[in-house]
């Protein structure tokens, strides 16, 4: 059972008293209702790619019962591809490599891109609302789901299935299910919307010398070519000689790594677009008044590759580089620099022996601040999660100081229930209890998840 009860880092462990694993949503039903007529919590378990402890099974109180876990890794059906509606209906438990290999021979797409794509499956990342690189396109996964079927907590089914645009019957219900964690109830299946396949896509690696040069090129490609800017990713330098430290195949195109780096995805599903040369316009006359440093444009789909192998490697590499403190931040784009320098400011700081790591979704303000301790000097300190809460504080302190979220993209799980309560404002808070009670009364869905 340990796959099944492990934070993928090994850094947790939970306990349950079995494993279900349902081939249908009618099994996850009558699954929900043995539960619910024993009195037993139940833990949702998707892909366990999380970063928040969301899937680990672990019960509030040491008086609770063990619990349920309830994978749905059987469930891995595409149930529909509806060309004309641009809707795929699929069961919880496909994979999202599979999704999008399946669109694919449809000449369709969904856009969903991140580096756990060959095991996060499609429950779980509608249960935390995944983003990954497309978001600046295409919206989180909250954009991406048009219908959704849950399993609640006493094993009734809601299906909502249609998919329709146009539907103004009062509350749509699905979003309070996206980004919950499995708190509501069990995601079983889903509609989501397709998008044109792109035929078209050029791709490059820019070095600039700050965030705030990011920034000033970002909103120029917004102004230029904004329905054609598929990724912005900003990296720090740090986290890119991580990469190089410990990944196999990585190619970086300069004579040395960047203190700051972009990575750009252009896309589009006309063909006739010269998204190289809108590259080679803008980053042109970027160059020559020096708001560039250098510039890589990839002239074949291997050099293509070798950029976002380098960009989607870096949780990996990051695991093996140290202990990180990986902060899921979110301000406006505007605000991405102030933050990155009064953060870097404070935890320079506060936390000397740490270096900091800095992979942002520079197009949606998403930014990872992650500070990264060696492993000797995280295994030699008496009372580690103090530490952890010292740097967790610190630098969603100088989020919130800005405006900004502790939480865009990974969600709260069982590591961030704190911040939320410190952090959210009181009547959002009351009110996200309030509808946690309305549908689980007896506190039975993933409890510890989202809530104390």
């Amino acid at each position: 059972m340990r796959p099944f009860l492990t934070d993928w880092r090994d850094r947790r462990q939970g306990n349950a008293v079995c494993v279900a694993l349902p081939a249908s949503v009618e099994e996850v039903s009558l699954t929900m209702k043995v539960a619910a007529e024993e009195g037993q919590p139940v833990f949702p378990l998707g892909g366990n790619t999380g970063l928040c402890y969301g899937a680990v099974p672990e019960s509030p109180s040491p008086k609770d019962k063990p619990g349920i876990v309830i994978s749905l890794q059987r469930m891995k059906q595409i149930r529909e591809i509806d060309v004309a509606a641009n809707i795929a209906t699929v069961d919880a438990g496909v994979i999202l490599a599979e999704l999008h290999e399946k669109a694919k021979t449809h000449k369709r797409q969904f856009p969903l891109y991140l580096g756990s794509e060959g095991s996060a499956q499609i429950g779980g990342l509608i249960s935390t609302n995944a983003g990954g690189t497309g978001v600046v396109k295409y919206g989180p996964m909250r954009d991406l789901v048009c219908g959704i079927e849950v399993v609640l907590a006493d094993g009734r089914i809601l299906s909502d299935l249609e998919g329709l645009k146009k539907n103004n019957t009062g509350y749509d219900l699905k979003h309070l299910f996206i980004g919950a964690e499995g708190t509501l109830g069990i995601v079983t299946g889903a509609a989501l919307r397709l998008h044109p396949e792109n035929t078209n896509d050029a791709h490059a690696w820019v070095s600039v010398d700050s965030p705030e040069s990011a920034v000033r090129l970002f909103t120029e490609f917004q102004e230029k070519c904004g329905a054609y800017v598929e990724a912005f990713e900003l990296l720090s330098g740090t986290e890119i000689d991580a990469v190089v430290r410990h990944i196999d195949r990585v190619h970086v195109p300069f004579d040395t790594v960047p203190e700051w780096s972009l990575m750009i995805e252009l896309t589009s599903n006309d063909s006739s677009v010269d998204l190289n040369g809108v590259f080679e316009e803008i980053l042109g006359e970027n160059l020559e008044n020096g708001s560039v440093l250098d510039a890589f444009i990839a002239t074949n789909s291997q050099q293509a590759e070798q950029i976002w192998h380098v960009r989607h490697s870096v949780t990996e590499a990051n695991k093996l580089e140290g202990m990180g403190m990986v902060h899921d931040v979110a301000v406006r784009v505007s605000k991405v620099p102030a933050f990155i320098a009064k953060a870097k400011e404070v935890t320079a700081e506060k936390f000397p022996m740490a270096t900091p790591l800095l992979v942002n979704h520079l197009g949606d303000g998403n930014v990872h601040y992650i500070l990264m301790f060696p492993h000797d000097y995280w295994k030699s300190l008496s009372d580690p999660d103090a530490v952890t809460h010292d740097v967790q504080t610190c630098v969603h302190d100088i989020a919130a100081s800005f405006g900004g979220t502790f939480s865009a993209e990974h969600g709260v799980g069982r590591k961030l229930t704190d911040e939320l309560k410190r952090l959210a404002d009181p009547l959002r808070y009351e009110l996200m209890k309030s509808v946690k009670q309305t549908f689980d009364p007896e506190n039975r869905m993933n409890p510890g998840v989202l809530f104390e």
